[in-house]
């Protein structure tokens, strides 16, 4: 009898997912079971929609345990918000906000720029505003915590970078030198290096315990949406134009081209660093292996350009987020 009722639980364990599937359950990016890397990027589908903003979607990032999406509108619908990973459900919405967002290092606070020239903080837990800090004349397009999550960076269609303190919103530093709007900023991974991207073409490298400028990469070619540094900071990953460019932080020096073939609007590495996936202008992602520059699929799935794309933090998963309104989750079912 014991033995009959194990078959029966066994038999039990293996309908129930497919029947749940078969009656329209949805999946989402907690049913992606595999770590994407490039032997098996060529098979990554779609694994769920998330709906629910009147404007497109400029900005997605999970938070650092990966059970919650946000997302960032655009500047007619005003609004982030949080999606439970779960079940693919919203959980909250904050207005007045906007795109772009980032979550802080412990996960318990979230940064938001916007079209009103401010930056705003948030509580996770109850969706309270905490602060609201002003001191860009021009919309925030991209913020960013340090690693020890005690410093925010923003940077500002005022072609400056602003550094705060993320506790207080005091201002710490003002970083200039780009010519024309910085529309990207990323932390090394030791919180060492501050990197900013602009249409002004360049990429520049900012020392965070001085505030001193340590490099400028890149020419006026075309203007750089979006960098990224490796997760071992080895290297920096920047949408410039049409290509991404990958560049050797020890050297400063271009290591490799990849061809987009149309506009790149933002770039992300998996987080073993061994993928690379970037937005782009045609309405698709592409999924690279960084270490041969080897194209490894090109997704479809938008119907509008992909302005954002972000890894989840088990990389068995990665978010994407079109003009089209609407956020999709990928991976390998």
């Amino acid at each position: 009898m014991k033995r009959l009722s194990l078959y029966l639980l066994t038999v039990l364990a293996l309908l129930v997912p497919t029947l749940l599937t078969a009656c329209g359950e949805t999946t989402t990016s907690a049913g992606a079971a595999t770590v994407i890397n490039p032997s098996n990027a060529a098979s990554v589908s779609l694994l769920s929609t998330l709906t629910g903003h009147s404007d497109g979607v400029y900005s997605v990032a999970f938070s650092p345990d990966g059970k919650t999406l946000v997302s960032g509108s655009g500047s007619s619908d005003k609004s982030i918000k949080l999606w439970d990973m779960a079940t693919g459900k919203e959980v909250r919405t904050l207005t007045g906000g906007s795109s772009p967002v980032a979550f802080s290092p412990d996960g318990k606070t979230l940064a938001s720029g916007s079209w009103d020239y401010s930056i705003k903080l948030w509580d996770i837990a109850t969706g309270k505003l905490l602060n609201t800090i002003t001191g860009h004349s021009q919309p925030v397009t991209s913020v960013a915590f340090s690693p020890d999550g005690k410093t925010l960076a923003s940077g500002s269609d005022d072609n400056s970078i602003k550094l705060w303190d993320s506790a207080t919103g005091k201002l710490l530093n003002t970083l200039s030198g780009h010519s024309y709007w910085v529309d990207s900023v990323a932390f090394s991974p030791d919180g060492k290096t501050l990197a900013s991207g602009s249409e002004d073409g360049f990429i520049k490298l900012w020392d965070m315990a001085t505030g001193k400028l340590l490099n400028t990469l890149g020419d006026k070619s075309g203007g750089v949406r979006s960098v990224a540094f490796s997760p071992d900071g080895k290297n920096l990953a920047s949408g410039k134009g049409w290509d991404i460019k990958l560049w050797d932080m020890a050297t400063g020096k271009e290591v490799r081209t990849l061809p987009n073939g149309y506009i790149v609007t933002s770039v992300a590495f998996s987080p073993d660093g061994k993928s690379l996936a970037n937005g782009s202008d045609d309405k698709s992602i592409k999924l690279w292996d960084s270490a041969t520059g080897k194209l490894l699929n090109t997704i479809s799935g938008h119907s509008r350009p992909v302005e954002s794309v972000t890894f989840s933090p088990d990389g068995k998963s990665f978010a994407s987020g079109g003009e089209d309104g609407f956020i999709k989750l990928w991976g390998m079912g």
